[in-house]
């Protein structure tokens, strides 16, 4: 069977469902893959219900239905096949819908997974999407939604764009007539709401010597380049704004900068990806940007607003999403202030810091990928920190960059292996992974992460 048999099979299974309650995690990926599938399943006439899990672990199994719907876990489950298994769910009540490594289980649940098969650059989102697109040709409208996740869960830092299949559904929300393409793009964050100057200080990957974590450097960048940074009004311009020729001046003298420092151009450009419908200058308008407002959301446990936004809602509560994405940012910036205010311990391979009950899980990693830029950027950065619901355990995040990954560093495989050793469980990817670990076992555990990622570059 291949992935093409398996969307297939999962349409057959949602259409002979009576019900469906849809089980979906809370981060960018976990919210459009929630919003897609909810969105098939009721044109399909299907009465589906959604439900929101911080991660699919005992404490939260209790959020699975008790009833006879299918439940169709998205961006979770193929990991947790036991937990599923515990609690008694058979093969014919569960479809898993999922690009996380599955974990072997006795039970074959039905799964749509692109990792078995190479498709290792699609998120669920993406796995979401092809299902909805098998249910009915129409849902292409959905595509841009399935960029959205696939862009908030990394499949496109690594290649500086997507690909394989995630490229396919570039090509539909392109056709569609809601997504437009911009080839070779200026590599940064914020590009269609943040000032130039701003979005060039804040960018890491690469680093400009020089600009990068230097705003006063970035605006003395621009100004020596005769860039005009405010429009007649006074209101400063974003990246969006410039002209064709404007870009071409910066991005010119950015390469020059690099070149002089010895540093590589090849990330300098990235493809990135502008939803038409949408209005300028929103943070709904670039898919990055659109994601940062969806992890806003799921962080600050309200990803059913994330969810209304994927699905048109533009009125009361995109303001809702709006200021959740702004209490967010604000809190990132304390969290960061914190990290940097307070300092890091340094291992020979690692850098790390626990902040104790001072922030929430839902956004230390969040927090330590900010600071890594600021801190050691050739360590990875693990931040933990207790959980106020269960004071036994506690919440790992690691952030490391393309630099490292590049170099051998797989923080998925690292923690995975780490927190499995202490009766813990962790996952995500090279760049970016968390795990939860037993209290007690927190000092030996951050000298086996330290010993793993030695060997990981031997």
């Amino acid at each position: 069977m291949g992935f093409s048999e398996e969307v297939r099979g999962a349409v057959e299974t949602i259409r002979n469902a009576e019900t469906v309650s849809v089980i979906s995690h809370i981060d960018a990926d976990g919210i459009t893959s929630e919003a897609i599938v909810r969105t098939a399943i009721a044109r399909a006439g299907v009465p589906v219900t959604s439900h929101f899990v911080r991660q699919l672990e005992p404490l939260t199994m209790k959020a699975v239905p008790e009833d006879d719907s299918l439940k169709v876990f998205v961006d979770l489950g193929a990991g947790q096949q036991n937990l599923l298994e515990e609690r008694g769910l058979s093969k014919e009540e569960v479809l898993i819908l999922d690009h996380h490594v599955a974990q072997p289980c006795e039970i074959p649940y039905q799964q749509v997974n692109g990792v078995p098969y190479g498709h290792t650059k699609l998120s669920a989102a993406g796995v979401a999407y092809f299902v909805a697109k098998a249910l009915d040709p129409e849902n292409i409208d959905l595509a841009k939604i399935a960029i959205v996740g696939n862009v908030g869960d990394m499949m496109a830092r690594e290649t500086l764009g997507l690909v394989g299949l995630a490229a396919e559904i570039v090509e539909d929300g392109v056709a569609h007539g809601s997504v437009r393409v911009v080839r070779k793009d200026l590599n940064c964050y914020g590009t269609s709401t943040r000032p130039v100057h701003v979005c060039l200080s804040y960018n890491d990957d690469p680093r400009i010597p020089g600009i990068t974590n230097d705003m006063r450097g970035a605006e003395r960048f621009l100004s020596k380049l005769e860039i005009t940074p405010k429009t007649a009004d006074g209101r400063y311009r974003v990246w969006e704004e410039l002209g064709r020729d404007e870009k071409k001046t910066i991005t010119s003298a950015l390469v020059q900068q690099l070149l002089a420092n010895g540093e590589s151009v090849d990330r300098l450009f990235a493809e990135s990806y502008l939803f038409v419908d949408e209005s300028e200058r929103s943070p709904l308008r670039n898919a990055s940007e659109f994601a940062t407002l969806l992890n806003a959301c799921g962080r600050w446990a309200k990803p059913r607003i994330g969810s209304s936004v994927c699905c048109g809602d533009r009125g009361t509560v995109y303001r809702e999403a709006e200021y959740m994405l702004n209490n967010h940012r604000t809190i990132i910036r304390e969290l960061l202030q914190f990290i940097l205010d307070t300092g890091v311990t340094e291992l020979s391979h690692l850098q790390f810091l626990h902040v104790r009950d001072r922030y929430p899980d839902t956004i230390i990693g969040i927090g330590a990928g900010m600071a890594l830029g600021k801190l050691n950027w050739r360590k990875p950065i693990l931040i933990m920190c207790t959980l106020p619901e269960d004071p036994s355990m506690t919440k790992v995040s690691m952030r490391t960059n393309e630099w490292s990954v590049r170099r051998g560093v797989d923080l998925q495989a690292v923690l995975t292996a780490a927190s499995g050793e202490y009766g813990g469980g962790g996952g995500g990817h090279p760049i970016a992974a968390g795990a939860f670990i037993p209290r007690e076992a927190e000092e030996v555990f951050v000298n086996r992460v330290n010993e793993l990622l030695r060997d990981q570059l031997a």
